[in-house]
């Protein structure tokens, strides 16, 4: 099955190809179609859909605006033409930042936040960072097990750094790894 989903990855490229396989193979499409590209304006509203729906204190749309308007590194992961998830990072003297990570909640589970965080490890690499950081609520766990299955260590906390339910604020673990 490795060697198919391999070879499907390469050839599926053109419109019409990527029709075919989703009529005869469907579920081979579905395990290649995840494509990551940069983030555009027309993006922004599904974007802020998937933030609303994934979190309790979601980020304006203004605050992604803003993101693409100074520069960083801002991606959209889709499946096939949905846009499921997001990725934005800030890159500057040698060291990258995760700002915001986040898989739509239908379809989380499934490795796609692992697929955006690697590539925005590669993109921070290839921008010359020696380091990535990132924030983290202590009580997504499932998001700290990713950090530390791609080799982010707990470097800091940042006291009441999240809002949180009843007008509290939760602190945010600090991670990070340096870059090969």
């Amino acid at each position: 099955m490795v060697e198919i989903w391999g070879s499907l990855k390469r050839w599926i490229g053109s419109d019409a190809q990527k029709a075919f396989y989703q009529r005869y193979c469907p579920e081979a499409v579905r395990r290649v179609a995840f494509s990551i590209r940069p983030m555009k304006k027309r993006d922004l509203k599904v974007v802020t859909a998937i933030e609303s729906a994934a979190y309790q204190f979601p980020w304006s749309l203004g605050i992604f605006k803003n993101c693409l308007k100074v520069g960083y590194s801002c991606w959209v992961g889709e499946l096939g033409d949905d846009v499921v998830a997001y990725g934005i990072l800030s890159i500057a003297a040698g060291e990258a930042h995760v700002m915001n990570v986040c898989v739509a909640p239908a379809y989380q589970g499934r490795g796609f936040g692992r697929q955006m965080l690697e590539h925005l490890m590669r993109v921070a690499r290839q921008n010359r960072a020696d380091m990535i950081l990132l924030e983290v609520r202590p009580s997504n766990r499932a998001a700290v097990r990713l950090y530390h299955r791609l080799g982010f260590n707990e470097i800091g906390r940042r006291k009441g750094y999240y809002p949180a339910a009843g007008g509290r604020r939760e602190d945010a673990l600090v991670m990070a790894r340096m870059l090969e």
